[in-house]
């Protein structure tokens, strides 16, 4: 399987994330109106989804250490489509929140199967290369959702944007069924029960530069899912954008993402993925307080675009080189890995979210909440990953290559027996 033939077919599976957010971003206020609730609510059927992908990977990842990667995922993407079926049937706000908490669940197992598919096949500088790559390709739901959402909004009420993520899943499970081989072979899975699941999820636990990582991501998961919570209604309603712009500003954000993933595979061959990492991560934390000084300031609705672009921009050089760096060392897990790794990125950020649109979902809430969260990764960064990462071992991946200058390595003779 060749690396972009790779990421193409592995990239699609991860917009289930961002295509269950994205799509329906325009019409939340709509949706909030109809079910005559409050934007938090509204806000919250985003948060439960987020809080299903980050559980079910942690089903979904053990389980595809066991069974193959193949299986788990096909009846995740099939549970998908009927959940979005359901959700656009919803009458209430309870019953969509239920709905939209299933969808992620089911949605998880294309998320979690990407990443440990993707660590199959590659480790070491090629699986933040490949990574890389595949976030460019899983970029464009970014991309696509909005911007079909906002023009979906004229003809389609909110409803009707769960009938179309229904017909994704349909379209994605062919792909899945047909263009994905098993990279996970029968003697590579383990054979036990839960007993050796909960061993695994230990042995994964007792690394503490893994530990580490799943911190930095749980706060950079939680500043992006507080944007993506928050930008609907800070464009929309704080600035006066319809949905159509909102989709064409969201949409450019996206793109600009994209192109610091794409920088980052180009650079992460001479840097690395861990000077990546640690370079991303700063860069992020020093753009997220440039944003909340040019909130603070009035500066005005320009600025903020500029500034949140770059936010979003030093973002994308974050996720491929952190996770390259946590599965380097647990490729024979690497589902268990990648279902704790995706848990970090998905579960905080849900749950604060809601609370930042307590207080209006107002652009000064969201720069500070972005800013606070990315401020903290780059702390844990700098004290808690760079010290462990100078004493670690080198990458998974690298071997040692002799210099041409030195002579062969002399056969050793064994002794008479």
């Amino acid at each position: 399987m060749s690396a972009r033939r790779a990421a193409v077919v592995l990239g699609s599976l991860e917009v289930f994330g961002p295509l269950s957010m994205d799509l329906s971003m325009p019409l939340l206020p709509q949706l909030a109106e109809d079910l005559r609730t409050n934007d938090s609510l509204a806000q919250a059927s985003m948060s439960v989804c987020m809080l299903g992908l980050a559980l079910g990977q942690l089903v979904t990842g053990p389980l595809s250490d066991r069974l193959g990667r193949r299986r788990p995922l096909l009846w995740g993407v099939a549970l998908f489509t009927l959940f979005s079926l359901l959700c656009a049937l919803a009458p209430t706000i309870e019953i969509l929140l239920l709905t939209r908490f299933l969808q992620g669940v089911a949605g998880s197992a294309g998320v979690v199967i990407a990443l440990a598919a993707a660590r199959d096949i590659a480790s070491g500088v090629a699986l933040a290369r490949l990574l890389s790559l595949l976030g460019l390709v899983g970029a464009l739901a970014p991309v696509l959702a909005p911007v079909a959402g906002g023009q979906l909004a004229a003809v389609l009420d909110w409803r009707g944007l769960f009938v179309v993520l229904a017909g994704v899943g349909t379209v994605l499970f062919v792909v899945s069924a047909t263009a994905l081989p098993e990279t996970l072979p029968p003697p590579l899975r383990h054979r036990g029960g839960f007993a050796e699941t909960g061993r695994r999820f230990g042995t994964v636990l007792r690394d503490r530069l893994f530990v580490c990582y799943l911190l930095v991501g749980a706060c950079t998961g939680t500043a992006f899912f507080t944007y993506l919570a928050s930008i609907s209604f800070v464009l929309q309603d704080g600035f006066g954008l319809g949905p159509q712009a909102f989709s064409a500003v969201f949409a450019a954000n996206a793109v600009v993402a994209m192109l610091g993933s794409l920088g980052n595979r180009g650079l992460v061959r001479r840097a690395g993925p861990a000077r990546m990492y640690v370079a991303g991560t700063t860069a992020t934390a020093v753009a997220a307080l440039g944003l909340l000084g040019v909130v603070i300031t009035g500066t005005g609705l320009a600025a903020v675009l500029v500034v949140l672009a770059l936010v979003l921009f030093c973002y994308g050089a974050i996720a491929p080189n952190s996770s390259a760096l946590a599965l380097g060392g647990h490729g024979e897990r690497a589902g268990t890995a990648a279902a704790l790794l995706g848990m970090s990125s998905f579960a905080v950020g849900p749950v604060v979210a809601p609370l930042v649109a307590l207080g209006g979902a107002a652009d000064l809430t969201m720069a500070l909440t972005m800013a606070v969260a990315t401020a903290l990764a780059c702390v844990l960064v700098w004290t808690a990953v760079l010290p462990r990462l100078r004493r670690s071992p080198p990458a998974p991946g690298r071997r040692h290559r002799p210099s041409r200058r030195s002579p062969p390595p002399t056969p050793t003779t064994p002794p008479p027996r």
